[in-house]
């Protein structure tokens, strides 16, 4: 195929075929039909490139056969490549409505698990049949196990360097000795005649992991808006409470808040406490997050919120202030999760910051590198575009 027949067959699919009007002069054949058939029943009406759901718009569709829809899931996996396949999931929840029809069995293990789905299904978890649960465990348990791979042992890692810095000693023992610190503090002291550094003062790391080091509290919204943030924090929750030198405790909330730190051990457990969809009130969620916080110089509190208060405002604010005054270390995340800028409530961001707690949202990736720091006790790895970091733009 020249690269003119190549173009013109990527146009033809891009634009579909309706009544000719693609203007391409091809039609389709082989794999490339089958493809152009998947691609019209989700996006292959003018009400649903215009956005538009009504029925009478459409000239494809998936219509509301299970079996139908099954087909349809197993020919794009053919076709498409995995994050292909889970952007055209996404679609045709949106789009065609198909959220209930996540409720069967039989289309649970059709599709492509990814964090997005999670969310989908966690918010649908109260109309989940009998029949349904175990399939939908099983989709949130590969996506959970996904994730794990991908980050826990970068984080552990991370971690584990930062509280062992967190608790240096002057009075190390021989094998907790950091060297390479140690030579650069005493330079002072080199002998050209023996050619070494006298080592007069040693740097090295106490064995924190022996004793709790620090708390860490994850204070998570479970609004509907908040989904992938979710799925993130309940592993990244899990994998902090595998570090026996933190105490960690995962919190989540709407209107309600609900403590399911008994559940770290699992974070399938931890995802099925939630309840996505409700409303917002930070100010009780951390009215219940000071109150079980022992050790305020000792203790992390990650707020993980896009802010939307439905609390009251100056109390939220207050609490924030009061926990850093007693020597919390507050981080404030707009979103947890690789969806992109997330949207969120910007007076609250920007009073937040002007409390000394920028407001940024986080990828898993930098996720570790934000707790490190927090423990240590260093200037947080903020992004330039945070509300309230040196340099951000305006509101």
């Amino acid at each position: 195929m020249g690269a003119e027949d190549a173009r013109l067959r990527r146009w033809r699919l891009v634009l579909g075929g309706a009544d000719g009007a693609e203007g391409t002069g091809r039609a389709p054949a082989g794999a490339d039909a089958a493809v152009d058939r998947a691609l019209a029943a989700l996006y292959g009406s003018d009400g649903a490139r215009r956005g538009g759901r009504g029925p009478a718009d459409r000239r494809g569709g998936l219509g509301a056969s299970a079996p139908q829809v099954a087909r349809w899931l197993g020919d794009i996996r053919r076709y498409f490549p995995t994050p292909v396949v889970q952007v055209m999931q996404r679609d045709a929840v949106d789009r065609l409505g198909l959220a209930s029809l996540l409720l069967e069995p039989e289309m649970l293990e059709s599709v492509e698990p990814d964090v997005h789905l999670v969310g989908t299904l966690l918010s649908l978890r109260s109309a989940l049949p009998e029949s349904s649960r175990e399939s939908a465990r099983a989709v949130v348990r590969t996506v959970v196990a996904q994730l794990e791979r991908r980050l826990a042992a970068r984080t552990r890692s991370a971690l584990a360097g930062a509280l062992d810095r967190s608790a240096r000693t002057a009075r190390p023992r021989h094998r907790d000795i950091d060297w390479d610190r140690t030579v650069r503090a005493n330079l002072a002291h080199y002998l050209p005649e023996y050619r070494t550094v006298v080592p007069e003062r040693l740097v090295g790391h106490a064995r924190a992991a022996r004793s709790v080091a620090k708390e860490v509290v994850l204070c998570v919204d479970q609004s509907g808006s908040m989904a992938s943030s979710v799925v993130h924090a309940s592993v990244f929750g899990a994998v902090l409470a595998s570090l026996r030198a933190l105490d960690t405790r995962i919190v989540v909330f709407d209107t309600e808040v609900a403590d399911l730190t008994e559940a770290l051990d699992d974070p399938v457990d931890v995802l099925f406490g939630t309840r996505l969809g409700g409303g917002t009130d930070i100010n009780r969620a951390l009215a219940y997050c000071r109150s079980r916080i022992r050790r305020p110089a000792d203790t992390v509190v990650v707020l993980i919120s896009d802010l939307h208060e439905g609390g009251i405002r100056d109390e939220m604010l207050s609490r924030v202030a009061a926990l850093q005054a007693s020597g919390v270390r507050f981080v404030t995340l707009l979103a947890l999760s690789d969806d992109g800028a997330p949207a969120y409530d910007r007076a609250h961001a920007a009073a937040l910051a002007a409390l000394g707690s920028p407001a940024f949202a986080c990828t898993p990736d930098l996720f570790p590198e934000v707790m490190a720091a927090a423990l240590e006790g260093r200037p947080l790895p903020v992004p330039d575009d945070a509300v309230g970091a040196p340099g951000a733009g305006g509101l």
